[in-house]
């Protein structure tokens, strides 16, 4: 889970600008195929692309991410991914399947093995990672959260088409993805509610749903890979619903798109715990990123109609006028407010990510990505912003697709 309150951390930007780092770079060419190797440059049939996208942006910034968040400490024999300043150096199971998808992505199949054994040190009885680990190694969160547990199966199916085998590992990538992709169709999908993704597997009689968690490009490739294919299709197709219910005139975001970081089985905004938002904040912005991958990757069509919905809004006050955090009518709510001017990568990403769905957008989409390669935007969660900032460059870059397409 993220946090929110803070202020910005120090630090350089991803690079020295949209379109240069610092001297020559090798002309963008698109080369989509094995060995998958970085950098793809896949240019999608629905999507566009920022102008002056170019892949050593988001290795630069994979690089910083690796040296500033991945340690060895605490972690037995392996590595992990660490939440530094007032996140204590914790470690979260989402932050170790952003690291295996961004390990995979960038060749560094030695980091993506050793976050895989690292988690499987944490397993609950179902065999999923609990969701937060101290800097000693101890469990402080028990329980699964759905977003990670995906994600993991998302990379360790991607690492399979990818590198085949299973490197260090004792098993191969394609049946540990297998296996993954099993536990959460046991633990974390509800048939007995048409498929409704739930946020873990810890949840007793409580049902909740974190539409952030909602991976629709994943779940086609999961039915693909298990023959479940109906069953996963349901899961999409009960997500798209309550995203559809989500959005009312009563709650003032029928025409912004602006979902709920935390519903119910009807869609509507519903703390899940104690003091938990319902307003769109660190979770629900990663909705245009999650969906913008189901468009891009699949046209489909709930997933446009949704995006011009968010691209509309976050583009009327463009990329330097987004702020971390919105009531569901679109009133600013910002978790960070101090310096002046402060921005999160992960709302100014996401949101740019999203709009990559129309042509109409494209100045919108070349600013975003502007600002994440010029732009300091790394308030606290530090470890949470800069991840998404390594996301939304690799996605816009085109480096971020499934594999098992092309």
């Amino acid at each position: 889970m993220p946090g929110t309150g803070g202020s910005a951390m120090g630090g350089a930007p991803a690079s020295g600008g949209a379109g240069g780092s610092g001297g020559a770079r090798a002309p963008v060419v698109t080369r989509v195929g094995p060995p998958y190797d970085y950098p793809q440059n896949w240019r999608s049939p629905y999507c566009i692309h920022p102008t002056l996208a170019h892949p050593d942006d988001a290795r630069l910034a994979y690089e910083r991410w690796r040296t500033e968040l991945v340690t060895t400490e605490g972690a037995g024999s392996f590595q992990r991914v660490r939440r530094p300043d007032r996140e204590e150096d914790t470690t979260v199971s989402e932050g170790v399947a952003y690291g295996m998808i961004l390990s995979l992505v960038m060749d560094d199949q030695a980091l993506f093995d050793d976050l895989w054994r690292y988690s499987q040190m944490y397993v609950n009885g179902n065999g999923l990672m609990h969701w937060l680990i101290s800097a000693s190694g101890s469990v402080e969160g028990e329980g699964a959260a759905t977003d990670a547990d995906e994600d993991m199966a998302y990379a360790l199916a991607l690492a399979a088409h990818k590198w085949g085998g299973g490197g260090a590992l004792d098993a191969s990538y394609a049946d540990l993805a297998l296996a993954q992709i099993d536990r959460i169709w046991e633990h974390e999908i509800y048939e007995s509610y048409d498929g409704l993704v739930v946020a873990g597997d810890s949840w007793g009689e409580q049902v909740v749903f974190n539409p952030s968690y909602f991976a629709p490009n994943q779940y086609r490739l999961f039915g693909r890979l298990t023959g479940n294919v109906e069953g996963w299709q349901l899961a999409i197709d009960k997500g798209y619903e309550l995203f559809a219910a989500g959005l009312s005139a009563e709650l003032g975001n029928l025409e912004n798109g602006l979902l709920p970081a935390w519903a119910n089985t009807e869609g509507q905004p519903s703390p899940a715990f104690d003091g938990a938002p319902t307003h769109y904040q660190y979770d629900s912005a990663r909705i245009p990123f999650r969906i913008a991958q189901d468009y891009c990757e699949y046209g489909e069509p709930r997933a446009k109609a949704l995006l011009e919905k968010l691209s509309n809004f976050f583009s009327a006050p463009g990329a330097s006028g987004i702020v971390d955090g919105y009531e569901l009518d679109g009133t600013p709510r910002p978790a960070n407010t101090a310096p002046p001017g402060i921005q999160s990568a992960l709302f100014v990403g996401a949101a740019g990510v999203g709009a990559m769905n129309d042509p109409v957008y494209q100045p919108f989409v070349d600013d975003v990505y502007g600002l994440l390669v010029t732009k300091e935007m790394l308030p606290h969660s530090y470890y949470y912003n800069m991840s998404w900032q390594v996301f939304s460059l690799v996605m816009l870059s085109g480096n971020l697709f499934d594999y098992t397409l092309h």
